[in-house]
């Protein structure tokens, strides 16, 4: 069963603030003289109406006992009545006629089988390409309210999502199965049968993960990409399947090892692997060809650090070039004959050395003086040209743009892949390289324009890893290095949507007035900027144009902040990690967004403290084993890694960050230090292992791992001294201080401990 948590079903608050009780549950004038109409006693008034609001909040009749004391109370209030009016009916039949008359009043309609036609139409059109069940249950829930339906019970949508979603998901599983011939099932099953020696089947090497973008990993890659291409075609089995089918199938089958996938039946696991296939042969070009933008962005760096390497080493040399021209022109100023004065610089040049050398020494320090590192590319280029070339057959790359110059001379490229002359004479159009590699590869020779082979590879390898990364050439079979052209919405479907869009931003609707009103704004924005720019103490622009900001010095303390601190203090009582994360989730619920894959309820025994104590685990960087070890038994690493890998996403864990944000964003206090409409980015260094393709080394932080950039908004974090006074206050939110909490405006209670508050 899904969890309703995770879907729209609509519920009663526990407790509803004051503003909620006057908004949604104050019964109007015209209400009150219904409900007149329809009773007769005062209590039968009064039930009439708590059913009567909660039918307008929920959709559905809830039992009596459900409706929260609050709005009881608050509606007894409303109706002056005591307590002595009962809540509720003697008969069932006047409940029954109380719900018939409130459906007329309300213009509802009751849910029947019309209805349940109309939401199993709506399902069955949407589960073709969605397949969680919470999702399915808000189209029904849409369908439903749209039509103007009651609402069923929260059990009958499961049920009915359940059934259409295994009825089209086993419609999908059965046409990719006939698609299958039995070579192609044979094949598939020998993915799954665990070889006895190693005791690991061939489905493992399915879910292996990149390394460092190293050469030796870049081969091993473009080999795992080979032997992807070899288990068979599986585009065409899967052809019409959505693509977010896809990806749902492909993860449930990367969280399951080969014995569990054995235990589906055969369609369903034909397909599962198919998907994986599939989406495992678009990663790893993504993977490959961010491999390859490193390794080129590595050999670059290589040919500059060689530039000034040799920029100390050629020192002398200047100087000795130098004194030869001083020499020169001292000759050239004595009053001798033009060809004694000719005889004389002939000879002081061939004593220093050959015309040619002393020629090359000039062009080499020409290009040393003025950053020309590019012919020092191919030194390094040289020992990866066989892989690039793999690569090169491995990928197959198309642009994106009407410039077709450099996809003309990548098949140049691969013409010229086995030649070893040095100069190239066929014509190649070089106009996407730039000035500097046009110099590097091109020469004139006796009015012949000739190019060196060996520069023109590294400078089509050169531009071809900056093109990827613009976007100007995508990958075929790809998914971050796609045409991204093919992943927009056409304008058919835009142009609806962009009245609306426009309304809710403050945009003009046509491109003209959007051009302007921007214009105007970036105008008054950059006069208020200069009007302030004299008063500014933190930013300076030197004499070149470069601005840069000052450190801001640390402002001392007051007493009054050490005074708010020892309050604080004395008021927080001590809690650990554990706690805060128990806590927190008590009050906002953010393990609700974990779960299987399927979308259903999980079948852990303890499932919330599983979360937590997996969330402690692996957010502490502890891992399963450590954190099973220091927990003395409460839990096994098995279960922890299980609970991570089967449970836990990246879109789940944003899903739960998401609710915390905005809940804390309903609290008074974060808009005192901002108004949310300025946002900063936000660097964290977080530790990976080297053999990692993520993995990177960064000047700034010292060391290997990766950087998470956060676009922070200016009432989002607070500022502290340090780790330690975030931790204190996070415990403060989190404890509930009886009678302190209101003081300091912080009434509800949500924090994530991390870098900031979220």
């Amino acid at each position: 069963m899904a969890s309703i948590e995770r879907t729209a079903y609509p519920r009663f608050k526990p407790t509803p603030s004051t503003q909620e009780l006057l908004d949604l549950y104050t019964p109007t004038a015209e209400e009150l003289a219904f409900a007149q109409q329809v009773t007769r006693s005062s209590a039968h008034l009064f039930t009439l109406i708590v059913l009567l609001k909660a039918f307008q909040r929920l959709g559905y009749f809830p039992q009596l006992a459900e409706v929260p004391v609050a709005i009881v109370r608050h509606l007894r209030g409303c109706l002056r009545l005591g307590d002595d009016v009962a809540l509720g009916y003697d008969e069932p039949r006047t409940l029954y006629r109380h719900y018939r008359a409130i459906r007329t009043h309300l213009q509802v309609i009751a849910y029947g089988r019309e209805a349940r036609h109309r939401a199993i139409h709506a399902v069955y059109e949407a589960a073709q390409t969605m397949d969680n069940p919470a999702d399915l249950i808000n189209v029904a829930l849409e369908t439903l309210i749209k039509e103007r339906y009651e609402l069923p019970a929260f059990s009958t949508l499961d049920r009915l999502v359940r059934r259409v979603r295994t009825l089209v998901n086993h419609h999908f599983f059965l046409t990719v199965f006939h698609r299958l011939s039995a070579a192609d099932r044979e094949r598939f099953d020998a993915l799954l049968t665990a070889d006895p020696r190693l005791r690991r089947s061939v489905y493992n090497r399915l879910k292996q993960l990149p390394k460092r973008p190293t050469l030796t990993h870049l081969q091993e890659w473009l080999e795992h990409l080979a032997w992807l291409m070899s288990l068979g075609e599986v585009d065409t089995p899967l052809v019409g399947l959505p693509s977010i089918k896809r990806k749902h199938f492909a993860a449930e089958a990367k969280a399951l090892d080969a014995a569990e996938m054995k235990d589906f039946t055969a369609p369903k696991r034909y397909t599962l692997v198919l998907c994986l296939i599939q989406r495992m042969r678009t990663q790893t070009r993504d993977q490959l060809a961010e491999m390859f933008i490193k390794r080129m962005n590595t050999l670059e760096q290589h040919a500059k650090d060689e530039l000034a390497r040799l920029r100390v080493q050629h020192q002398e040399k200047t100087v000795q070039l130098v004194s030869l021209l001083a020499d020169v022109v001292t000759i050239c100023e004595q009053p001798s004959p033009d060809d004694e004065v000719g005889r004389r610089i002939k000879d002081l040049v061939t004593k220093r050395g050959t015309p040619s050398q002393l020629r090359e020494d000039c062009e080499a320090i020409a290009a040393y003086n003025s950053d020309q590192y590019h012919p020092l590319l191919w030194r390094y280029y040289r020992s990866h040209r066989s892989t690039l070339f793999r690569l090169l057959h491995a990928l197959t790359f198309a642009s994106t743009t009407q410039d077709q110059s450099l996809m003309i001379a990548l098949d140049v490229l691969r013409f010229l892949e086995g030649r070893r002359g040095e100069w190239i004479t066929e014509p190649v159009n070089l106009s996407f390289a730039s000035e500097r590699w046009q110099r590097t590869v091109c020469r004139t020779q006796e009015g012949e324009l000739l190019l060196n082979r060996r520069h023109f590879e590294a400078c089509v390898f050169w531009h071809l890893a900056a093109e990827l990364k613009s976007g100007d050439i995508c990958i075929d079979g790809s998914e971050a290095y796609a045409d991204y052209r093919e992943q927009l919405l056409s304008w058919e479907e835009c142009e609806p949507l962009v009245a609306n869009y426009c309304q809710e931003l403050g945009f003009p609707t046509t491109a003209e007035e959007c051009v302007g009103q921007l214009r105007t704004w970036l105008d008054n924005t950059a006069r208020q900027v200069d009007a302030l720019y004299p008063t500014n103490g933190q930013l300076v622009i030197d004499e070149k144009g470069k601005p840069s900001l000052k450190r801001t010095p640390a402002p001392a303390p007051r007493p009054s902040t050490k005074l708010l601190e020892a309050a604080v203090l004395s008021r927080m009582p001590e809690r650990n990690l554990l706690d805060v994360l128990a806590n927190v989730d008590y009050y906002t619920r953010w393990t609700r967004h974990f779960g299987p894959l399927s979308g259903s309820d999980p079948k852990l025994d303890r499932a919330t403290e599983r979360y937590l104590l997996t969330t402690f685990a692996h957010g502490c960087n502890l891992g399963p084993m450590q954190a099973a070890r220091h927990m003395r038994g409460a839990v096994s690493a098995h279960t922890l890694s299980f609970v991570n890998r089967r449970h836990v996403s990246a879109q789940k864990l944003n899903a739960a960050l998401r609710d915390i944000i905005n809940l804390y964003y309903r609290f008074p206090l974060p808009r005192l230090w901002g108004a949310g409409k300025t946002a900063a980015a936000d660097g964290t260094k977080y530790e990976l292992y080297d053999q990692n393709l993520l993995a990177e080394y960064h000047i700034r932080y010292g060391g290997y791992g990766g950087i998470a950039y956060h676009h922070v908004a200016d009432n989002y974090v607070l500022t502290l001294r340090g780790q330690r006074d975030r931790l204190k206050l996070a415990q403060l939110v989190e404890s509930r201080v009886q009678g302190s909490d209101r003081e300091l405006g912080l009434e509800g209670k949500v924090v994530e401990v991390g870098r900031g508050f979220e």
